[in-house]
C-alpha cells in the first residue's frame, strides 16, 4: 500500500481537483455528506439521539468498510485514483494561497476567499485577521486533510482511508456542540479526535523539522494543549512558531464574539500576505518529507 500512496500523493499534487471532471459528477466528499445529512435527517430525532449518533457512526464505518474492500477488487490503478481523489494537498495550497492573492489586492477579496476555508463570521476581519485564519486552516487542513488520509491509507488500505474521511465529514457536519446536535454527533465527534491523534502529532512534528523549531517542542506541547481542539492544536501551535506570529485568539461566530487562547502569545499578531506564501511553502515541503518518508517505506518493503 505505500506504493500506492506515493502515487496517489503524486497525482493528487500534479492535478488536485479537475473542475472539468467535478463540475460533472458529484465529488466523492459531496456523496459522503450526502450519507451523513440522510442518516442524521432518519436518526435525529425523539429520545435515545447519543445511541442513535453511535449507530450512524457504526453504519458509516461498515459503509466505508464495505466499499473500501469493493473498489480494491478493481486493482492498484483504481486505489491510486481514489487515494488521489481523497487526499486535497494542492487543492488546500489553491484556497489558502488565494486568501494571500486576494488580500493583496482588497480586503473585499481577501474576505471573500478566507470565507471559503474557515466557519467563522468573516465580514468585518482585517487584513491581520484574515491572514492568521488562513493559516491555521492551511495547519489544520494539512493534518486533516493530507497527513491523516494518508497515514490511514497506509495502516489500513482503502477501507481504512474511507473510513477516515466518512468519520471526518460526519465530524465537519454534526460534530457541533449545539442543542440539535450535541448528543446525536457526540460519538462521531469523540472517535473523529481518536482517528486524528497520531496524525496532528505527526503532522506537527513534520512542520518542526522543516520549520526549525523542534527544538521549540515544550513550548508548542503547551500551546497545543490550550487549544479548543486535542488535535488542531498541534499544527496550529508549530506551524505558528515556525512563521514566528499568534494565531487563534478571540474571533466571532454567527455575531457572537468569542475568546480563545492565543497560539503562541508572543508571536507577531500583525500577520500580512507574505506569512501565508510562507505558509505554502512550509505545505509542500511537508508534503515532499512525508512523500520521502513513505517512499522510504515503500522501498524497504
Amino acid at each position: 500500500m505505500a506504493w500506492v500512496l506515493v502515487f496517489a500523493l503524486l497525482l493528487d499534487a500534479a492535478l488536485g481537483e479537475p473542475k472539468w471532471l467535478w463540475s460533472r459528477l458529484p465529488h466523492p466528499a459531496v456523496l459522503m455528506g450526502r450519507a451523513v445529512t440522510q442518516c442524521a435527517s432518519i436518526l435525529n430525532h425523539g429520545r435515545y439521539k447519543k445511541i442513535k449518533g453511535a449507530l450512524t457512526l457504526v453504519i458509516l464505518i461498515v459503509l466505508g468498510a464495505c466499499l473500501g474492500q469493493l473498489l480494491g477488487f478493481f486493482g492498484p490503478v483504481a486505489e491510486v485514483l481514489c487515494a488521489a481523489i481523497l487526499l486535497a494537498q494542492k487543492s488546500l495550497v489553491q484556497h489558502v494561497q488565494a486568501v494571500g492573492n486576494g488580500a493583496r489586492y482588497s480586503l473585499r477579496e481577501g474576505r471573500r476567499a478566507v470565507a471559503m476555508i474557515v466557519g467563522r463570521d468573516t465580514d468585518q476581519m482585517d487584513q491581520p485577521q484574515m491572514t492568521r485564519a488562513a493559516i491555521e486552516s492551511a495547519a489544520e487542513n494539512l493534518s486533516d486533510g493530507v497527513v491523516a488520509p494518508a497515514f490511514w491509507l497506509l495502516l489500513g488500505g482503502l477501507p481504512g482511508l474511507l473510513i477516515y474521511k466518512l468519520v471526518n465529514t460526519a465530524d465537519s457536519m454534526i460534530g457541533y456542540k449545539t442543542p440539535a446536535l450535541a448528543e446525536f454527533g457526540w460519538a462521531a465527534a469523540r472517535f473523529d479526535d481518536l482517528l486524528n491523534w497520531v496524525p496532528a502529532r505527526i503532522t506537527a512534528a513534520l512542520i518542526a523539522i522543516q520549520g526549525g523549531v523542534i527544538h521549540e517542542w515544550r513550548a508548542i506541547t503547551k500551546d497545543a494543549r490550550q487549544h479548543r481542539s486535542p488535535n488542531a492544536g498541534w499544527p496550529e501551535a508549530t506551524i505558528a512558531r515556525a512563521l514566528g506570529v499568534a494565531l487563534a485568539g478571540p474571533r466571532s461566530y454567527e455575531g457572537t464574539r468569542q475568546t480563545f487562547a492565543w497560539v503562541n502569545p508572543h508571536g507577531n499578531r500583525a500577520a500580512t500576505p507574505n506569512d501565508i506564501d510562507r505558509t505554502v511553502r512550509m505545505l509542500w515541503i511537508t508534503w515532499a518529507l512525508m512523500l520521502g518518508f513513505v517512499l522510504l517505506i515503500a522501498v524497504l518493503s
